[in-house]
């Protein structure tokens, strides 16, 4: 934590470091209250002070978003292309105080054929997905979260409505600015695929997303004659990716990916070549475009498109696996950071304290890195499941495990086997235990 300590006043860095490590160790509900509680500071008198950093205290959560990305590409990233997931999410969020709140559509709950509305603050979420010596596959990391508002909270309060994908434009450009000399590639779902997103951010940035197979794709312009008009922005129509799969005449490459759903291998069967994406009143966009099925028809076909024409089809399909795992960290931080679980009511807390959560994600994951806990940190096993790598509740809890365990407890000289606890600590941890939902 001593990285952050330029980033506040000293008084406020000394409540941080409370309200991070609380955080850490509480179970269920992550409230400031709760902190207090498990630190101790149940009878503080000072208690408005730790809510006071979230609501009042003047610090930049960009500065530190910086800051916590070059900690994770300094410790596991190094050098090398950077491959940056983003993924939108919904805090599911009630009641008046909650002024940027919206309905949107529930991705967790809703599928193809069933549409289930949600009220919450949507947020997005950029990560980088790494690959860690305790793990096989790589992780994503959150280091920048945004809240995107509803346009009925910026109407009501006057200004211009900035909708999901202007705010992905300006985080993508931010994180260019932040790393000018590295392959920056971007790996979003379906809900990014917007021309204008891609067109903005294509000369900064690799970017990869689904296409869909209804999507009009060109030939690339022919040469422009002096004299001749306005240059074209297109050639000629070439067939829907939709005709392309159903066409027997089809030549298909087989290739076996070595983690596709689930992490399992897979051999898939795909066609690939490049094209011209238009709409009219968009600007034309190059791009590689991917199709994909399965032989054994156990999965629909799929699309992909890459704006770095000369990747190939394996590189790009390798490089869209890796945005699998935003949706294990999304759920990972509800289940195990408490997300969701806060009650702040003012804008600033509510806008500080679910990107803090999910930036806890990054540094529990640094902590178990390092050489001391890795060594303690052990896959959760019993005789009736059979776990073969870490996950991360296993780092939470070999975190959880250093925090609660030194300096605080003492070992007897003449019965190893017994284990001093002080009174407090003893206290707190079966207040801990007992009221644990």
């Amino acid at each position: 934590m001593e990285a952050f300590r330029g980033f506040f006043t000293a008084p406020v860095f000394d409540h941080v470091l409370v309200l991070v490590t609380g955080a850490v160790l509480t179970p269920g509900k992550r409230t400031v209250s709760a902190v207090l509680r498990i630190m101790g500071l149940a009878q503080a008198s000072d208690f408005a002070l730790y809510h006071h950093v979230l609501s009042q205290a003047r610090w930049d959560g960009r500065a530190i978003a910086c800051k916590l990305l070059m900690m994770i590409l300094d410790r596991f990233l190094p050098a090398g292309p950077v491959i940056i997931g983003i993924d939108d999410t919904i805090e599911r969020r009630w009641g008046h105080n909650i002024a940027a709140r919206g309905i949107y559509r529930d991705p967790v709950r809703s599928s193809h054929g069933h549409f289930v509305k949600a009220s919450g603050l949507r947020w997005l979420s950029f990560m980088a997905m790494i690959p860690l010596p305790f793990a096989r596959r790589h992780w994503a990391l959150p280091f920048l979260t945004i809240l995107s508002p509803s346009q009925r909270y910026d109407e009501r309060r006057g200004g211009r409505h900035k909708s999901l994908v202007d705010w992905t434009r300006q985080g993508i450009l931010q994180i260019r600015r932040w790393l000018p000399d590295r392959l920056i590639i971007i790996v979003a779902d379906s809900s990014f695929a917007a021309i204008e997103l891609i067109a903005a951010v294509r000369r900064h940035v690799c970017f990869i997303t689904r296409l869909r197979l209804d999507a009009n794709l060109f030939a690339p312009p022919p040469e422009c004659r002096r004299g001749r008009g306005r240059p074209a922005k297109k050639g000629r129509k070439l067939p829907k990716l939709a005709d392309i799969l159903a066409d027997p005449t089809t030549v298909w490459t087989t290739i076996m990916m070595a983690a596709w759903y689930g992490g399992k291998r897979c051999r898939l069967e795909f066609v690939s070549g490049t094209a011209i994406w238009y709409h009219a009143g968009s600007p034309p966009l190059p791009i590689r475009w991917v199709l994909v099925r399965d032989p054994a028809g156990i999965r629909k076909p799929q699309a992909f498109l890459c704006t770095n024409l000369d990747a190939t089809p394996a590189t790009i399909l390798g490089w869209y696996v890796h945005r699998w795992s935003i949706e294990t960290t999304f759920q990972e931080t509800r289940e195990h950071l408490g997300v969701e679980t806060q009650r702040q009511w003012s804008d600033r807390a509510i806008a500080r304290t679910t990107p803090a959560l999910l930036g806890l994600f990054s540094l529990i994951t640094l902590w178990a890195a390092k050489a001391k806990i890795a060594a303690a940190l052990h896959p959760r096993s019993a005789a009736w499941y059979s776990k073969n790598e870490p996950t991360f509740s296993d780092a939470l809890a070999t975190v959880r495990r250093i925090l609660w365990s030194f300096p605080n407890l003492s070992i007897s000289r003449l019965n190893p086997a017994n284990v001093e606890i002080p009174a407090a600590l003893l206290e707190r941890l079966l207040e801990a235990v007992c009221y644990t939902t």
